[in-house]
């Protein structure tokens, strides 16, 4: 027992790895209401293509969930006597607000999408689970470690799997071609064909770095022809449910086309 002046503080030295009182069903059933509930969430936010989408909002339930648990839990090995009151879950009051500041600064804006939010609600999961491991819920800790690889690795598998409806991602397409040539109509059909809903474009003019002449078959002869002006960049948001990578190779075959690249607008990109 530890005696200070005025207060007697009792520690008793709690297993982290026995399943008892505050590492049990009830503890277990709570991180397993707030999976659900927050998934659920999250799907919905996924289905119309927002930002903060299933992953993100799963890590940031689950994470909530824990902190709650430790504010509970985590301190019971310390007894109070002589009226004299003491609350330790402030400490992990500040550590929350203190982690909100480095998530913010992993979320940025690049193309008019938010990306980082996913890594933060990492960084927020991951500081839930040093602190149960700090106020001795190790069984707890873990759990919510194995329900962040299930999140992170298997709920793409999950959307993938999904209807249609449910399935529509969004898309961004860049590619570039040489101006005059005509491509954008005829990249906007195929984007079309392919199952895509065309939501924004973008087009930028770049100076050409090509040669100062180059030449064109015609009917099995070389002709010359002047350089050309310039480049036209491309950038296009796409909606839909189409192979991404057919439509990229069946871009970069057309003629004038001089690079094309795309990737999924995921919640983040880690």
């Amino acid at each position: 027992m530890d005696r200070t002046e005025g207060t007697d503080v009792r520690l008793i030295a709690a297993p982290m790895w026995e399943f008892g009182v505050d590492q049990g069903v009830r503890q277990f059933a709570e991180l397993g209401v707030a999976l659900v509930l927050s998934t659920l969430i999250g799907l919905e936010r996924a289905v119309r293509q927002k930002s903060a989408g299933l992953r993100t909002h799963t890590l940031v339930g689950v994470g909530s969930a824990l902190f709650m648990q430790v504010s509970q839990y985590g301190f019971a090995d310390v007894l109070l006597r002589d009226h004299v009151g003491l609350d330790p879950s402030r400490v992990a009051a500040q550590v929350v607000s203190g982690i909100g500041f480095i998530g913010g600064g992993l979320i940025f804006v690049r193309r008019d999408a938010v990306r980082g939010l996913t890594t933060a609600a990492t960084v927020w999961l991951t500081c839930a689970v040093g602190m149960a491991c700090g106020g001795g819920l190790a069984l707890l800790a873990t759990a919510v470690t194995a329900v962040h690889f299930l999140v992170i690795r298997g709920y793409p598998l999950l959307t993938r799997r999904l209807p249609a409806l449910w399935s529509a991602e969004r898309v961004e397409l860049q590619l570039s071609y040489r101006v005059g040539a005509g491509l954008l109509p005829r990249v906007l059909e195929l984007c079309t064909a392919a199952g895509y809903r065309v939501l924004r474009v973008r087009v930028d003019r770049a100076p050409w770095k090509g040669r100062d002449r180059t030449t064109r078959v015609v009917r099995g002869e070389e002709e010359a022809r002047p350089a050309d002006t310039g480049v036209a960049e491309v950038q296009l948001a796409l909606e839909g449910t189409g192979d991404v990578l057919r439509l990229v190779g069946a871009i970069s075959e057309l003629d004038g086309v001089l690079g094309a690249d795309a990737g999924r607008d995921l919640d983040d990109s880690e």
